[in-house]
């Protein structure tokens, strides 16, 4: 039925060319409804691309309830609205439904970058937006309600082995929305003065010497085969207490816990002191991240924050390839495991790899501090 609609209304083949004034363009829906933080943060270039393209338009983003709260906030430059999408109870979903249709979206966006959802595409048919983006297939993975768009493509991103990032703006691509190398790697999370406040009274509080280094890590993720053994983790951290006498910091959400606690615990034992930063809300924790001299983390939500902070950055993959999802740019370095189980990863890796890093960055602050006086 939905197909037969759109045969009799739909302008396939015509939409391409409707507006070629940016300036026509006020409305612009962009659905990514889904739960996970990761897919969401990778989005974030493709929103910049879209805002660079058409800066006037009023951009609206459909998103999970627990998805976008760390991409809107008074001051995000590229997201005007969010709309949350409730499916249930049934009341719910028809005042969705009802606010979707408040606009006049000329141009709706359906990022299928991950998995290819039938309810995205059908939130933004019904949106009534006229040029209607997204992918015909993806690596030979047909796109089965591809009907419901008018420009689209098939994609080839495993083979050619690109970066979510680049997936999510190559959609963008299919109307003219790009960024230049320079203009990526200006894509960040942008924080408030609250947030900010709220980190430097973290670090000074919890951290009064200055000359110590604050190292933090992550051992906790929401999928348990993203996990670095938790007994690596507490390895891995005593030899940095060892060589170096920094702060150990932990962040914890609420499924890490009882992970965390176990790896303070054993600390504790060894009379290694540690911090655990939990019961935060994530935009909060990016933010005292960002301020640590080196984070290192499993594939994870966090994982993608500190990224989008621009932290210094290790981070440890298992099956999931580094290529596709580890933060990208200056001081981030992933580490993959050479099988899918991520405990092939040894300690001895990690320390090699990270201290590399954090000497790095302790000589760019000597030599930064050297200028300033």
């Amino acid at each position: 039925m939905l197909k037969l609609l759109f045969e009799i209304f739909g302008n396939s083949g015509k939409s391409q060319t409707l507006f070629t004034d940016s300036g026509q363009v006020k409305n612009i829906l962009i659905v990514r409804q889904h739960n996970q933080l990761g897919d969401m943060l990778c989005s974030v270039p493709l929103f910049a691309a879209v805002r660079k393209k058409f800066p006037d338009a009023h951009i609206t983003l459909v998103a999970s309830p627990v998805n976008y709260e760390i991409l809107y906030s008074d001051i995000n430059p590229f997201i005007d609205k969010v709309i949350t999408y409730r499916k249930s109870p049934f009341k719910n979903l028809m005042e969705f439904y009802k606010e979707l249709r408040n606009h006049d979206y000329q141009i709706g966006i359906v990022p299928s970058t991950v998995s290819i959802s039938r309810t995205s595409h059908l939130i933004n048919y019904f949106s009534g937006a006229k040029i209607r983006v997204g992918v015909t297939s993806i690596d030979d993975k047909i796109n089965s309600v591809s009907y419901l768009l008018n420009v689209k493509s098939d994609f080839h991103w495993d083979t050619n082995k690109l970066h979510q990032t680049e997936r999510n703006l190559d959609v963008g691509r299919l109307i003219g929305c790009d960024l230049t190398p320079a203009e990526k790697s200006e894509v960040m999370i942008h924080l408030s003065g609250d947030e900010k406040s709220f980190a430097s009274e973290f670090i000074s509080g919890n951290f009064p010497d200055k000359s110590r280094a604050i190292i933090a890590f992550h051992p906790g993720a929401g999928k348990e085969k993203n996990r670095w053994s938790l007994r690596n983790f507490v390895s891995l951290m005593k030899l940095f207490y060892e060589k170096y006498n920094c702060y150990l910091m932990l962040t914890s959400g609420s499924i890490d816990k009882e992970i965390t606690d176990a790896v303070k615990k054993e600390l504790s034992e060894m009379n290694i002191d540690c911090l655990i930063l939990e019961n935060t809300p994530i935009r909060k924790v990016g933010a005292v991240i960002k301020l640590t001299d080196l984070y290192i983390t499993n594939d994870t939500g966090t994982m993608h924050v500190a990224g989008g902070v621009d932290a210094n950055l290790v981070s440890l993959f298992g099956p999931t390839p580094g290529y596709e999802w580890a933060p990208e740019g200056k001081n981030k370095i992933y580490i993959q495991s050479p099988g899918s189980d991520i405990n092939l990863i040894t300690i001895e890796k990690v320390f090699e790899v990270s201290s590399g890093l954090l000497n790095k960055i302790i000589y760019e602050k000597s030599e930064n501090f050297t200028e300033t006086v």
